[in-house]
């Protein structure tokens, strides 16, 4: 697929580095929950930079959405499209991702790796078939959680974080263990989608070994 020129049309931060930015949805322009994109930035030197970001809007929607995670640190792309405005102009290229809802099951996700869990769960909920799904959310601190509220509204008291840097009495502490898992696991024979760093998700693949799931129930994706 050819790139394809499409505007902002709003833009909003929803953690302290976390953008969200929707953009104009080409006619015909279609994805399926849980894929993704090369985004690049329509502007002299930046066009080539091409990044993959996740869709977190619905399909049925006449938008499209990303949600962003920004490294000002690394002077790139993403600091570049932070510096943005509504009408500024990004580069959607080709649909892509290895993660897809196979069925109810346990989502488990580390920062901004639970961007392809958005769009998935927004759907479910839409159609009314998110009830038996679960999230285990870990991040470093409770400012870092992403669309906090709109998770605990989705999915209530399956909606589970932990945090890494940050003890609170409210919220798990640590890292994704198999108890943690284990604890908080509907069925060790549904599907298990995760996301997230390499490191992440080596941990916890040994981990769900550990618990005796099989291998063949895992759907995953590294950032």
């Amino acid at each position: 697929m050819s790139a394809q020129k499409v505007l902002i049309q709003d833009r909003k931060w929803i953690t302290h580095d976390v953008l969200q930015i929707r953009t104009q949805r080409p006619r015909g322009f279609n994805f399926k929950p849980g894929q993704a994109t090369e985004l690049s930035i329509d502007a002299p030197a930046w066009q080539t930079e091409t990044r993959p970001f996740t869709f977190t809007n619905k399909p049925s929607d006449d938008y499209l959405e990303f949600t962003i995670k920004i490294y000002p640190e690394h002077k790139g792309v993403t600091q570049k499209i932070s510096e943005l405005q509504q009408g500024d102009a990004l580069l959607l290229h080709d649909v892509f991702g290895a993660i897809h809802y196979q069925g109810e099951g346990t989502f488990i996700a580390g920062g901004a790796g639970v961007t392809p869990f958005i769009s998935i769960l927004r759907t479910l909920e839409s159609e009314g078939r998110i009830k038996n799904n679960t999230l285990l959310f870990a991040n470093k601190t409770r400012e870092d959680i992403i669309l906090k509220e709109e998770f605990e509204n989705m999915l209530r008291h399956n909606f589970i974080n932990i945090l890494s840097e940050e003890a609170h009495p409210d919220f798990a502490h640590g890292l994704i263990s198999q108890h943690f898992i284990g604890e908080h696991m509907r069925s060790r024979s549904r599907p298990v989608y995760v996301c997230g760093p390499p490191p992440m998700i080596k941990m916890v693949i040994r981990e769900l070994a550990g618990l005796g799931v099989p291998m063949n129930l895992l759907v995953k994706e590294e950032f």
